[in-house]
Protein backbone atom coordinates (compact mmCIF):
# COMPACT_ATOMS: atom_id res chain seq x y z
CA UNK A 1 0.00 0.00 0.00
CA UNK A 2 1.20 3.52 -0.80
CA UNK A 3 0.21 6.09 1.82
CA UNK A 4 -0.23 9.69 0.72
CA UNK A 5 -1.14 12.42 3.25
CA UNK A 6 -3.53 15.03 1.84
CA UNK A 7 -4.72 17.05 4.82
CA UNK A 8 -4.18 17.35 8.55
CA UNK A 9 -5.46 14.24 10.26
CA UNK A 10 -6.52 12.62 7.01
CA UNK A 11 -5.00 9.90 4.92
CA UNK A 12 -5.76 8.45 1.52
CA UNK A 13 -4.50 4.94 0.79
CA UNK A 14 -3.87 3.84 -2.76
CA UNK A 15 -4.76 0.18 -2.94
CA UNK A 16 -3.16 -2.31 -5.26
CA UNK A 17 -5.11 -5.40 -6.27
CA UNK A 18 -5.61 -7.64 -3.31
CA UNK A 19 -4.05 -5.22 -0.86
CA UNK A 20 -7.29 -5.04 1.10
CA UNK A 21 -9.42 -8.16 0.99
CA UNK A 22 -13.12 -7.47 1.44
CA UNK A 23 -15.47 -10.44 1.13
CA UNK A 24 -18.34 -8.49 -0.37
CA UNK A 25 -16.73 -7.10 -3.53
CA UNK A 26 -14.11 -7.84 -6.16
CA UNK A 27 -10.82 -6.23 -5.08
CA UNK A 28 -10.37 -4.56 -8.48
CA UNK A 29 -13.24 -2.19 -7.65
CA UNK A 30 -11.58 -0.77 -4.53
CA UNK A 31 -10.11 2.63 -5.43
CA UNK A 32 -8.97 4.28 -2.18
CA UNK A 33 -9.93 4.92 1.44
CA UNK A 34 -10.12 7.82 3.91
CA UNK A 35 -10.52 8.15 7.67
CA UNK A 36 -13.61 10.38 7.83
CA UNK A 37 -17.17 9.28 7.03
CA UNK A 38 -18.91 10.80 4.00
CA UNK A 39 -21.92 13.10 4.57
CA UNK A 40 -25.48 11.80 4.10
CA UNK A 41 -26.86 11.60 0.56
CA UNK A 42 -28.54 15.00 -0.02
CA UNK A 43 -32.05 15.49 -1.34
CA UNK A 44 -31.91 16.89 -4.86
CA UNK A 45 -34.04 17.26 -7.98
CA UNK A 46 -33.47 15.10 -11.02
CA UNK A 47 -33.12 17.08 -14.28
CA UNK A 48 -35.19 16.07 -17.29
CA UNK A 49 -33.86 13.31 -19.51
CA UNK A 50 -32.16 14.84 -22.61
CA UNK A 51 -33.11 12.09 -25.09
CA UNK A 52 -34.27 8.46 -25.29
CA UNK A 53 -31.64 5.84 -24.47
CA UNK A 54 -30.06 7.70 -21.55
CA UNK A 55 -29.92 6.12 -18.08
CA UNK A 56 -29.86 8.00 -14.80
CA UNK A 57 -26.58 7.75 -12.88
CA UNK A 58 -27.14 9.05 -9.33
CA UNK A 59 -25.01 11.62 -7.55
CA UNK A 60 -22.46 10.57 -4.91
CA UNK A 61 -19.81 11.89 -2.54
CA UNK A 62 -16.25 11.57 -3.80
CA UNK A 63 -12.98 12.65 -2.20
CA UNK A 64 -10.44 15.21 -3.37
CA UNK A 65 -7.70 17.51 -2.07
CA UNK A 66 -10.27 19.58 -0.14
CA UNK A 67 -12.18 16.66 1.31
CA UNK A 68 -15.51 15.27 0.23
CA UNK A 69 -17.27 16.85 -2.70
CA UNK A 70 -20.58 16.06 -4.36
CA UNK A 71 -20.65 14.67 -7.90
CA UNK A 72 -24.13 15.55 -9.19
CA UNK A 73 -26.29 12.86 -10.74
CA UNK A 74 -26.53 12.96 -14.51
CA UNK A 75 -28.08 11.23 -17.51
CA UNK A 76 -25.58 8.99 -19.30
CA UNK A 77 -25.66 6.92 -22.48
CA UNK A 78 -24.58 3.36 -21.60
CA UNK A 79 -21.38 2.24 -23.33
CA UNK A 80 -23.31 -0.72 -24.79
CA UNK A 81 -27.02 -1.37 -25.25
CA UNK A 82 -28.29 -3.67 -22.52
CA UNK A 83 -26.03 -2.48 -19.71
CA UNK A 84 -27.15 -1.04 -16.38
CA UNK A 85 -25.24 1.06 -13.85
CA UNK A 86 -24.21 -0.18 -10.41
CA UNK A 87 -23.42 2.93 -8.33
CA UNK A 88 -20.21 3.21 -6.36
CA UNK A 89 -20.41 3.27 -2.57
CA UNK A 90 -18.42 3.82 0.63
CA UNK A 91 -17.86 0.85 2.93
CA UNK A 92 -16.22 0.63 6.37
CA UNK A 93 -13.22 -1.66 6.76
CA UNK A 94 -10.65 -1.82 9.55
CA UNK A 95 -10.91 1.84 10.51
CA UNK A 96 -11.21 3.25 6.99
CA UNK A 97 -14.03 4.30 4.69
CA UNK A 98 -13.27 2.53 1.42
CA UNK A 99 -14.60 3.69 -1.94
CA UNK A 100 -15.83 0.95 -4.27
CA UNK A 101 -16.12 2.29 -7.79
CA UNK A 102 -19.30 1.88 -9.84
CA UNK A 103 -19.52 -0.11 -13.06
CA UNK A 104 -21.70 -1.07 -16.03
CA UNK A 105 -23.03 -4.58 -16.44
CA UNK A 106 -26.09 -6.56 -17.55
CA UNK A 107 -27.25 -6.71 -13.90
CA UNK A 108 -27.08 -4.27 -11.00
CA UNK A 109 -24.83 -5.49 -8.21
CA UNK A 110 -24.32 -4.54 -4.58
CA UNK A 111 -23.97 -0.85 -3.74
CA UNK A 112 -24.02 -0.93 0.03
CA UNK A 113 -27.74 -0.49 0.58
CA UNK A 114 -27.29 3.24 0.00
CA UNK A 115 -30.51 4.93 -1.09
CA UNK A 116 -29.45 7.16 -3.96
CA UNK A 117 -33.05 7.79 -5.02
CA UNK A 118 -34.61 7.95 -8.47
CA UNK A 119 -34.73 4.21 -8.98
CA UNK A 120 -31.78 3.27 -6.75
CA UNK A 121 -33.46 2.50 -3.38
CA UNK A 122 -30.43 0.66 -1.96
CA UNK A 123 -30.76 -2.67 -3.71
CA UNK A 124 -31.30 -3.30 -7.41
CA UNK A 125 -32.65 -0.76 -9.88
CA UNK A 126 -36.30 0.25 -10.22
CA UNK A 127 -35.87 2.95 -12.84
CA UNK A 128 -36.30 0.80 -15.92
CA UNK A 129 -35.18 -2.23 -17.89
CA UNK A 130 -34.00 -3.25 -21.33
CA UNK A 131 -36.28 -5.08 -23.76
CA UNK A 132 -35.64 -5.63 -27.48
CA UNK A 133 -32.71 -3.17 -27.42
CA UNK A 134 -34.92 -0.42 -26.03
CA UNK A 135 -34.85 0.96 -22.53
CA UNK A 136 -38.23 1.08 -20.80
CA UNK A 137 -38.55 3.90 -18.25
CA UNK A 138 -40.44 3.89 -14.98
CA UNK A 139 -42.21 7.23 -15.05
CA UNK A 140 -42.54 7.20 -11.24
CA UNK A 141 -38.80 7.84 -10.72
CA UNK A 142 -37.60 9.32 -14.03
CA UNK A 143 -38.12 12.91 -15.16
CA UNK A 144 -39.23 12.38 -18.76
CA UNK A 145 -41.50 15.40 -18.98
CA UNK A 146 -39.60 17.24 -21.72
CA UNK A 147 -38.95 14.36 -24.14
CA UNK A 148 -41.48 12.29 -26.05
CA UNK A 149 -40.87 8.68 -25.03
CA UNK A 150 -43.43 5.94 -25.55
CA UNK A 151 -41.59 3.04 -23.91
CA UNK A 152 -42.65 3.89 -20.36
CA UNK A 153 -44.49 2.21 -17.49
CA UNK A 154 -45.46 3.01 -13.90
CA UNK A 155 -44.23 1.23 -10.77
CA UNK A 156 -44.21 2.75 -7.30
CA UNK A 157 -40.80 2.92 -5.60
CA UNK A 158 -39.78 4.00 -2.08
CA UNK A 159 -40.31 7.73 -1.61
CA UNK A 160 -36.99 9.52 -2.19
CA UNK A 161 -37.40 11.96 0.71
CA UNK A 162 -38.53 9.79 3.64
CA UNK A 163 -35.89 7.08 3.87
CA UNK A 164 -32.49 6.66 5.53
CA UNK A 165 -29.92 8.77 3.66
CA UNK A 166 -26.75 7.34 5.25
CA UNK A 167 -24.14 7.14 2.49
CA UNK A 168 -21.96 4.25 3.67
CA UNK A 169 -22.26 0.66 4.85
CA UNK A 170 -20.66 -0.81 7.97
CA UNK A 171 -18.84 0.87 10.84
CA UNK A 172 -20.20 3.37 13.37
CA UNK A 173 -23.53 4.74 12.20
CA UNK A 174 -23.34 2.93 8.87
CA UNK A 175 -25.92 0.81 7.10
CA UNK A 176 -26.06 -2.88 8.00
CA UNK A 177 -26.98 -4.26 4.58
CA UNK A 178 -25.13 -7.38 3.44
CA UNK A 179 -24.85 -8.52 -0.20
CA UNK A 180 -26.92 -11.45 -1.33
CA UNK A 181 -25.31 -14.47 -2.96
CA UNK A 182 -26.52 -13.16 -6.32
CA UNK A 183 -25.01 -9.73 -5.71
CA UNK A 184 -21.69 -11.30 -4.78
CA UNK A 185 -21.78 -13.30 -7.99
CA UNK A 186 -22.48 -10.15 -10.02
CA UNK A 187 -19.64 -8.32 -8.26
CA UNK A 188 -17.09 -10.86 -9.50
CA UNK A 189 -18.24 -10.89 -13.12
CA UNK A 190 -16.57 -8.90 -15.88
CA UNK A 191 -17.68 -5.26 -15.81
CA UNK A 192 -17.39 -2.18 -17.96
CA UNK A 193 -15.91 0.79 -16.06
CA UNK A 194 -17.30 4.30 -15.97
CA UNK A 195 -17.26 6.02 -19.35
CA UNK A 196 -14.97 8.91 -20.19
CA UNK A 197 -17.98 11.22 -19.98
CA UNK A 198 -18.60 10.06 -16.42
CA UNK A 199 -14.96 10.61 -15.44
CA UNK A 200 -14.95 14.09 -16.98
CA UNK A 201 -18.17 14.87 -15.13
CA UNK A 202 -16.50 13.93 -11.84
CA UNK A 203 -13.38 15.94 -12.64
CA UNK A 204 -15.51 18.99 -13.42
CA UNK A 205 -17.33 18.63 -10.10
CA UNK A 206 -13.96 18.63 -8.31
CA UNK A 207 -13.28 22.16 -9.61
CA UNK A 208 -16.47 23.66 -8.12
CA UNK A 209 -16.04 25.02 -4.57
CA UNK A 210 -19.82 24.99 -4.02
CA UNK A 211 -19.83 21.19 -4.26
CA UNK A 212 -17.24 20.71 -1.48
CA UNK A 213 -18.83 19.44 1.73
CA UNK A 214 -16.88 21.83 3.96
CA UNK A 215 -18.40 24.71 1.97
CA UNK A 216 -21.96 23.49 1.46
CA UNK A 217 -22.17 21.69 4.85
CA UNK A 218 -23.32 18.50 3.16
CA UNK A 219 -26.12 20.16 1.21
CA UNK A 220 -24.92 20.91 -2.33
Amino acid sequence: MIKTPIAAGLLVISLTLGALALPTMAAAQIEFSVTIAPPPVPVYEQPAIPAPGFIWVPGYWYYGPYGYYWVPGTWIQPPVVGLLWTPGYWGWSEGFFVWHGGYWGPQVGFYGGVNYGYGYPGRGYEGGYWRDNRFWYNREVNNITQVHITNIYSKTVINNTTVNRVSYVGGPGGLTVQPTAEEQRVAHERHTPATQVQLQHRETAATRPDLVASVNHGKP
